[in-house]
């Protein structure tokens, strides 16, 4: 075993375990670090509070007077908490979050210090951030920068640092981040969908769309984690063979949380629970060492907010507990990945969950209308949907027997396929009374009130019913989920506007009433959006085959997934939504072309300094060492001896087949890259990554493990599988 190896298992197994000690229920503890509508209540006066909730509820401008008073408020609530610095955090197109902090303190002309915290610093700042990725919307020379204050994600406290949830534009205006246009996403999802919930109850007046993510992530230990350079910068083995158990055994899944891990949930649930993150579940994914916990729903803005805080806090108490958190979709050969399920519904003022079936048949006429609608959306644009969870790390995941494939399909199981098909069945124009008798009683008044149980999941379904919402399983676990999130809605949005238009026109134009011109519009929706419906193995290649013949994409990595992007129709959709301009949505795919191009070009560049730093040394070590013991041998017994073993001469051969391979491969693999970093176009070098650059990783990680099972383990110096999924 290597120096580096031995010294990484000796220091993982002489950890020190820290406990974050916290008494009381976590019903008390939930969000005593946030200030939230308790807060609010306590601290603001009636003015205040009711504009923070006019702000929150309709987006309403808060006046200046009401921002200063709010900013005195949130300042004395937050020093009192301990808190020194405060800081606008928000979320540029890195996909992770960013923050500048700020000192309370400062001082008055006359050279005294005081507490400073107003409603300038609260609603605005400039903190220029101008490294950051914007795909050209910003000059090196015009670098100006601005967070704008989101009232409708509550302030916290992060360690000794108010928090603040913004928005990050341009000096022209322009979203440089990834919330903007998710609140436009949501602003226009609520609208539309409280236009059409109008047609079943007059009293909604707002939509929320709601979000619960599965976060799936590894635990490693640290010292092991650090002691690979792949793992320390790329978040993932590039290397490395299979141990020799896996999770064949499926004995990982769902059992018996190991108590260290056990301890660093526990110490992150408390955090979590401060933070106002409603974390419930928790337990072993398939994988060994992989696990999984989720939220109770919440709205999607703030959903996407919790996820974001919660990975950084993930990082933070595993540093603790000597931990390492892997986030990236594939971090290990040869077993399961990690994704972020992003379940999906949209919810009403008046309590109603859109998506979940109801008691009478006019219940169930409003749920068959979102979720047809839901449908249509998808069906339109599901090549759209597929480029928002489209990044290199997941392009190692999707379609692996773990994941779904590329092709987006939606599995709603036997029963409402049934219900579709007798709706679509029913004759055109208007219905008869016996035809409104049987869809009332037949059809839609026989949907139960749960679905829950009435309805299996497809594990194979990028896009899931399953119950009373949608469930988006190709998301990555590194995403934001701001991303997809921001598609969906907006494509559920416009589809929502289009059906409220055609049955008003229905209803005008033709006199239908309002329960026939719906059924009469959602019977040609689900005529026309059949092929997106899918409830077979999403991974057989007679799936592939069909998929194609009805036109349903299939782009399997993120070159090809992003061109749609900047089509006429998406440019279109999100200008019409009022969610992206096209300087926008060009800058993202800018952003996202050079994202994919500079993982690929760093991994490169790591394999490259693993070949031929630590692996090749190790095999001519190796290789000698036999070379010495062979010369002895004939020096013993002679050339001809029999003595003389043909076994050693063979892994001399072997040892030298594989190096002259990863020699050839990794040097092709650098001539290539250094032809394609010359390449000035984004779109022509991601190619190039992904066309010449990339293939070579599996060529030369065959060779290097083969070499790890060759070489004697005293002298092999990357950490192994075995020992970093198995070591506790």
């Amino acid at each position: 075993m290597s120096k580096l190896r031995f010294k990484a298992i000796q220091e993982s197994q002489g950890r020190t375990r820290i406990h974050i000690e916290e008494k009381g229920r976590r019903s008390e503890q939930f969000g005593s670090n946030v200030f939230n509508e308790e807060k609010m209540l306590r601290h603001l006066t009636k003015d205040a509070l009711e504009s923070v909730r006019g702000a929150i509820v309709s987006g309403s401008k808060i006046d200046r007077k009401i921002a200063d008073q709010v900013a005195e408020a949130i300042k004395g609530w937050a020093i009192n908490m301990g808190a020194t610095h405060y800081t606008h955090w928000f979320q540029p197109l890195t996909g992770s979050t960013a923050e500048k902090h700020d000192a309370f303190f400062d001082l008055l002309p006359d050279g005294r210090a005081l507490e400073k915290f107003g409603g300038g610093q609260l609603v605005q700042q400039e903190p220029d951030a101008s490294s950051f990725p914007h795909g050209g919307i910003r000059n090196t020379f015009e670098a100006r920068g601005y967070t704008a204050w989101d009232p409708t994600s509550p302030a916290f406290i992060y360690g000794t640092t108010l928090c603040i949830p913004t928005i990050f534009v341009a000096y022209t205006g322009e979203a440089l981040d990834n919330k903007a246009p998710l609140l436009r996403a949501l602003h226009a999802v609520d609208n539309a969908a409280t236009g059409v919930a109008k047609f079943f109850d007059r009293n909604v007046t707002k939509v929320n769309a709601t979000l619960g993510w599965e976060q799936e992530y590894f635990l490693i230990d640290k010292s092991l984690a650090l002691s690979r350079p792949d793992i320390t910068l790329t978040g993932r083995t590039l290397v490395g063979h299979t141990a020799a158990k896996g999770q064949q055994l499926d004995d990982h899944y769902f059992g018996v949380i190991p108590s260290r891990v056990l301890s660093f949930m526990r110490d992150l649930e408390i955090e979590c629970t401060k933070l106002g993150i409603p974390v419930k579940t928790r337990h072993n994914e398939v994988a060994p060492n992989q696990f999984e916990l989720a939220p109770v729903f919440e709205e999607a803005n703030l959903a996407v907010d919790h996820n974001l805080l919660l990975m950084d806090v993930m990082d933070k108490v595993a540093e603790i507990h000597n931990f390492k958190v892997l986030f990236h979709e594939k971090p290990f050969a040869g077993i399961n990945g990690s994704g972020k399920h992003n379940n999906w519904s949209l919810a009403t003022d008046t309590g109603v969950n859109l998506l979940s079936p109801g008691s009478t048949p006019m219940k169930n006429l409003q749920f068959l209308t979102f979720f047809v609608n839901t449908i249509k959306a998808v069906d339109t644009y599901e090549e759209l949907l597929r480029s928002s969870i489209a990044s290199e790390s997941n392009d190692h995941r999707l379609g692996v027997n773990e994941a779904p494939p590329a092709i987006l399909s939606i599995f709603i199981g036997k029963q409402l396929s049934n219900v579709l098909d007798e709706l679509e069945g029913v004759s055109q124009g208007k219905l008869s009374p016996e035809e409104k008798t049987e869809l009332k009683l037949n059809v839609v008044g026989k949907i139960p009130e749960i679905m829950l149980d009435n309805t299996d999941r497809n594990r194979t379904s990028p896009f899931a019913f399953t119950g009373n919402k949608f469930e988006m399983r190709g998301v990555g676990s590194k995403t934001n989920c701001a991303k997809p999130m921001m598609v969906l809605n907006t494509i559920v949005a416009s589809q929502l506007m289009a059906f409220k238009e055609e049955v008003e026109v229905l209803i005008d134009k033709k006199k239908l009433k309002k329960d026939e011109a719906i059924f009469n519009v959602l019977r040609e929706y689900i005529k026309t959006s059949k092929r997106i419906r899918f409830d077979g193995d999403g991974y057989s290649v007679e799936w592939g085959k069909e998929a194609k013949k009805r036109k349903l994409s299939n782009n399997k990595n993120t070159p090809d997934a992003i061109q749609v992007l900047t089509s006429k129709d998406s440019l279109s959709l999100f200008k019409s939504m009022g969610v992206m301009s096209e300087v926008e949505v060009r800058a993202r795919q800018e952003v996202e072309l050079d994202t994919y191009i500079m993982h690929v070009q760093i991994e490169g560049r790591v394999f490259n300094e693993i070949i031929y730093n630590h692996v090749i040394p190790a095999a001519i070590q190796y290789q000698g060492m036999i070379v010495s013991n062979v010369s002895g041998l004939k020096e013993i017994y002679g050339a001809g001896h029999k003595k003389l073993s043909e076994g050693q001469l063979t892994i001399i051969e072997q040892i030298a087949k594989h190096v002259e391979a990863l020699k050839l491969k990794t040097d092709a693999m650098v001539e290539e890259r250094k032809k394609a970093n010359l390449i000035e176009d984004s779109n022509t070098k991601a190619y190039a990554y992904s066309e010449k650059v990339k293939p070579y990783f599996e060529d030369i990680r065959y060779h290097c493990d083969k070499l790890e099972r060759l070489v004697d383990d005293r002298l092999w110096p990357l950490t192994k599988y075995r020992e970093l999924l198995f070591v506790k």
